[in-house]
């Protein structure tokens, strides 16, 4: 099982002098990959609760303060040269489809081919009212999105004429250096989510919040949509993000212990090691630059989480 990490994107200590720093080291130590996700504002009064926290009101604290997604990509790229670069996710429709696939292709070539595009619609009615786009029908714009995008990556002249997107006939270049295109894996949580991966996309990107019992369900729908689907399993990334945290303070309650939440290191492992036997290809670790966030400790506690992949 490959593991990536998500670089200090988000938190009071999202600096340069970090950034820097930890995707370095992570190169260095031979991580497969580094990611970025998405996030449009914090808002004060939200119309919607946190996911999977139906009573807290309030968004997680970090969300306050964090580096615009593919600027911080193309941060990143600069300064590796081998580590793949992945979203984890952009919510595609709060972009026009022709500069979303340009500002890709100039990071996959910049990167001489290291790119993976992970999208998903979003979920939080604030931003997309930020964003002035209908929270309704965000599903068949994201699909006319996907269809846009491979034309502009893969097409000579490109020329699209959908519902809510137009490209008059035209010549968008260059083009990725991967072919036919970078990699796409989808986010979200329905049917809906899982139909599209198998018509558009090259795997999935889900998140282990909750219970196992929620991620196997996932895993379950994700298994029984490409069996409906012309193309086989291994056509498909399948890749899970976790957001792994040590207790320190023996005093926090573990009696009903969330995935990827311990007091040991073991303990932890063991979560990494079920997601491996349940076929996920790749692991993504998510630790935010919060205001106790060292680089040093964070890449040792990646690599000893690592172990168990």
């Amino acid at each position: 099982m490959k593991v990536g990490l998500v670089v200090p994107q988000f938190g009071i200590k999202a600096t340069k002098e970090n950034l820097v720093r930890f995707v370095q080291n992570a190169e260095k130590e031979r991580f497969e990959s580094l990611w970025v996700y998405d996030r449009m504002l914090y808002p004060i009064n939200p119309q919607q609760p946190y996911p999977n926290t139906p009573d807290k009101k309030e968004w997680p604290e970090f969300f306050k303060n964090n580096l615009d997604a593919l600027t911080t990509l193309s941060f990143v790229a600069a300064n590796t040269t081998r580590i793949n670069l992945g979203t984890c996710i952009i919510d595609m429709t709060f972009h026009n489809p022709i500069t979303l696939a340009k500002e890709f292709t100039t990071i996959d070539r910049l990167s001489e081919g290291r790119t993976i595009c992970g999208f998903g619609i979003g979920w939080s009615k604030d931003e997309y009212l930020a964003a002035n786009i209908p929270f309704i029908k965000r599903g068949e714009r994201a699909n006319e999105i996907l269809q846009a995008l491979k034309k502009v990556w893969t097409e000579d002249v490109v020329e699209f004429d959908g519902n809510f997107y137009k490209i008059p006939k035209s010549i968008i270049e260059p083009k990725p250096i991967q072919r036919p295109h970078p990699k796409i894996l989808l986010g979200g949580f329905s049917t809906k989510t899982f139909e599209r991966m198998t018509k558009y996309g090259n795997g999935y990107i889900g998140v282990l919040s909750g219970s196992f019992e929620y991620f196997h369900n996932s895993i379950k729908l994700f298994d029984e949509s490409i069996e409906k689907s012309s193309r086989s399993r291994e056509d498909f990334d399948l890749t899970i993000l976790t957001f792994p945290y040590l207790v320190k303070n023996s005093s926090e309650n573990q009696k009903n212990r969330s995935p990827m939440i311990g007091k040991t290191i073991d303990e932890i492992g063991s979560d990494l090691s079920e997601l491996k036997i349940s076929g996920v290809n790749r692991v993504i670790l998510g630790i935010n630059a919060e205001k106790d966030y060292d680089v040093n400790e964070t890449i040792e506690f990646a690599k000893e989480l690592r172990k168990f992949c």
